[in-house]
């Protein structure tokens, strides 16, 4: 995203107050949804289990990818090419 709100993750609430703006680009790496209500933090940092591997491996090695398109490309160029992208 070239910018937008924290959405209430403290990582970017805290950026956001040190730079006093929310105009910034960030690059997310999605994990999924498939926690209870109310259980967010237990999900994110469980441990990732054996049949997940194969796909967290080829998702590292795609945001490599993406971080290069990023810095040399420039946001939208990046966006254009990798937002749709599913795995």
């Amino acid at each position: 995203r070239a910018k937008g709100s924290d959405a209430g993750h403290n990582g970017l609430k805290n950026i956001q107050q040190l730079i006093g703006s929310n105009k910034y680009p960030r690059l997310r790496f999605g994990i999924g949804n498939d926690y209870s209500k109310g259980k967010q933090i237990d999900f994110v940092l469980q441990r990732w289990n054996s049949d997940e591997l194969p796909a967290i491996q080829k998702k590292i090695e795609t945001s490599v990818e993406i971080i290069q398109s990023f810095v040399f490309a420039g946001v939208q160029n990046t966006m254009s090419k990798y937002n749709s992208m599913k795995f």
